[in-house]
């Protein structure tokens, strides 16, 4: 895919970031649009680099259909006074399971009571439970 430039010279890879977590998750472009209440050729635009500044309303939408963050696909980490570090043991993991890198960055950013999980077979189980969450959330009754 061509990098394609923004009025102001800079690379826009949005589309770029949008095309790679969209072939992640295993979607085509059809399902992207439906799940972000888009349209397939304004998703393809998007991807090719030839809408280079969508609209944050449609940044969120990409990104909520994506299961990512809007961080995510304009490439800015969000500073904190937290490591962003991914513990061995999450690595392991992810490894293992061939997890996406914005799976991985997220399950980096879990804390509880202040600390991460310290084996692989914690992460396996919090992994598991975000999953099964986003199943029944996409799965409940209206």
């Amino acid at each position: 895919m061509a990098r394609h430039s923004s009025d102001d010279g800079q690379i826009n890879p949005i589309g770029e970031r949008v095309s790679l977590f969209r072939k992640e998750r295993g979607l085509n472009l059809s399902q992207l649009a439906a799940a972000a209440h888009l349209s397939k050729s304004y998703i393809s635009s998007i991807e090719a680099g030839e809408t280079p500044r969508p609209s944050g309303e449609t940044l969120y939408a990409i990104a909520e259909a994506l299961g990512v963050t809007m961080s995510d696909l304009l490439g800015r980490r969000i500073l904190t006074n937290e490591p962003t570090e991914e513990p061995a043991s999450l690595l392991e993991f992810a490894h293992a399971n061939h997890l996406p890198e914005a799976d991985i960055k997220m399950l980096a950013s879990i804390r509880f009571r202040g600390d991460q999980p310290k084996s692989k077979e914690r992460w396996a189980h919090i992994y598991s439970a975000i999953r099964q969450t986003e199943w029944m959330d996409r799965h409940q009754a209206d």
